[in-house]
């Protein structure tokens, strides 16, 4: 690897093409998660309203899209909305930001993780290969880990095939449902006169976890080529295409399991009871397989996001220099991958021993990673007018954009605390305060320390990545 190709931050410079930009937020949202595993979860509070909690979600989640791309179309930085909030409103949101932003890719990766065990387990107890799941946790961070730490270029390339191939099966089974259904019309679910409006509102919390990630092709500002047009492009179209995919597979698993004697919510596998249903099971086990892999390919994704993160604030002083490193042949974060890898498999085996199942995983983890990912969408909505009027370029249409994106987090944000949730969740966001105290308090005591290698690093990276504006 010469120099050349090698970008300031010394990652491996313009690699990517646009689908694989692309891939790294639709692989870090694992479309395949929610038909899968969360609609039936979002079903339990919203009931028939469960695509209409989507479709809140995807206005809701463009409209944050729209707040991002004003820094994407503007700087390209691995930093991602760590670095977009510390431009905006200062290095204090900022850190707050990608303080955030770590325990949200990092929970998501081990949730999502998780459920990859789950159908893992499934289709390995099919042939009698009984494997515990802490095994199958190991196994799949380890080769997370290694897909990370090897090859940007690879990890995209593998999101990008399994997750099309795993989202055109769902949609092929969902077609036979509907023929076998006799109609795709549902009075129940487009009659919206009787909507239990707090029901939607509970549903919203895990609807808008089916979407995070979304931004992630933010962290691929030095790796992507034309950053300043495929990044901002792929935020949105993640969260359009994915807003449509879970829609639509919503209504069906709703439509479908009318006729079926057990509730959608009670429901492990949804799409696989549905395959049983029409006399089709091949397709159960083809969609049980392809869960295993999109799952997986969502925690690489959580995974290398989340480590530039780190990197990035590695670099700024934040965390140790270590952190900083960029391989010499790879041309990876690979010291930050690592540390986000073992972060990955420790935090569930931790809770395997202490008597957790591996949906108790998925669902306590998802729900905390999903308070990262609010807070963190609402500061850059907050950063975004900030960062405009500064420069010159704020409008009418931008600051309503960012108006509404909050306005749209602010339902499922109250969700969490009121009314007040069944334990364990109401014990939850205690633990994200607690999280963001600590945080707090290792950055005032490494502002303390270095406050000139903090701000000289911040003031650095900024520097850099305005040469992309100006070119």
């Amino acid at each position: 690897m010469s120099i050349d190709s090698k970008g300031h931050y010394g990652l491996r410079a313009t690699c990517l093409s646009f689908p694989e930009t692309l891939s790294q937020s639709v692989a870090n949202i694992s479309p395949t998660l929610t038909p899968a595993v969360i609609v039936p979860l979002v079903f339990a509070s919203a009931g028939p309203a469960t695509w209409l909690a989507y479709l809140f979600a995807t206005i809701g989640l463009v409209l944050v899209g729209t707040n991002i791309n004003q820094f994407a179309k503007r700087s390209a930085t691995p930093g991602s909305l760590y670095s977009y909030v510390t431009r905006g409103l200062g290095m204090n949101a900022g850190f707050i930001t990608g303080w955030c932003l770590i325990l949200a890719y990092l929970l998501t990766a081990s949730a999502v993780l998780a459920g990859s065990v789950n159908y893992a387990g499934l289709l390995l107890d099919a042939l009698h290969w009984h494997t515990p799941p802490l095994v199958l946790f190991a196994i799949g961070s380890g080769l997370a880990w290694w897909t990370a730490y090897r090859d940007v270029n690879l990890s995209t390339r593998v999101m990008l095939i399994l997750e099309v191939a795993s989202m055109a099966l769902i949609l092929a089974l969902g077609a036979l449902v509907v023929q076998a259904r006799g109609t795709a019309f549902d009075t129940t679910q487009l009659n919206l006169t009787h909507l239990d409006l707090s029901g939607l509102k509970a549903g919203l919390i895990l609807a808008f976890f089916s979407y995070v990630g979304f931004e992630s092709a933010t962290t691929l500002g030095e790796e992507a080529r034309n950053p300043l047009r495929t990044i901002p492009r792929s935020v949105i179209l993640s969260a359009i295409i994915s807003g449509l995919f879970f829609m639509v597979t919503a209504y069906i698993a709703v439509l479908g399991f009318k006729a079926l004697p057990t509730s959608l919510s009670a429901s492990t596998a949804p799409f696989n009871d549905l395959s049983v249903s029409i006399g089709q099971p091949i397709f159960g086990v083809l969609i049980s397989v392809g869960a295993v892999i999109s799952l997986f390919a969502c925690t690489l994704a959580s995974i290398s996001a989340g480590a530039r993160i780190i990197f990035t604030m590695g670099r700024h002083g934040i965390f140790h220099s270590h952190l900083a490193k960029a391989h010499l042949t790879n041309d990876t974060p690979h010291h930050a991958v690592t540390a986000a890898s073992l972060i990955v498999f420790l935090v569930p085996a931790a809770l395997l021993q202490q008597g957790a199942t591996v949906l108790d995983v998925f669902n306590n983890l998802s729900t905390i990673a999903t308070y990262g990912f609010l807070v963190v969408y609402v500061a850059v909505s907050v950063a975004a007018p900030t960062y405009l009027k500064r420069i010159g370029k704020l409008t009418f249409s931008s600051l309503c954009a960012s108006i509404l994106a909050i306005a749209c987090m602010i339902p499922p944000m109250i969700s969490t605390v009121w009314p007040r949730p069944a334990a364990p969740l109401d014990r939850f966001p205690l633990y994200f305060a607690a999280y963001l105290i600590i945080g707090v308090g290792w950055y005032t005591w490494v502002r303390l320390r270095t406050e000139s290698t903090v701000v000289a690093g911040v003031a650095r990276d900024q520097s850099i990545d305005y040469r992309s504006e100006r070119h």
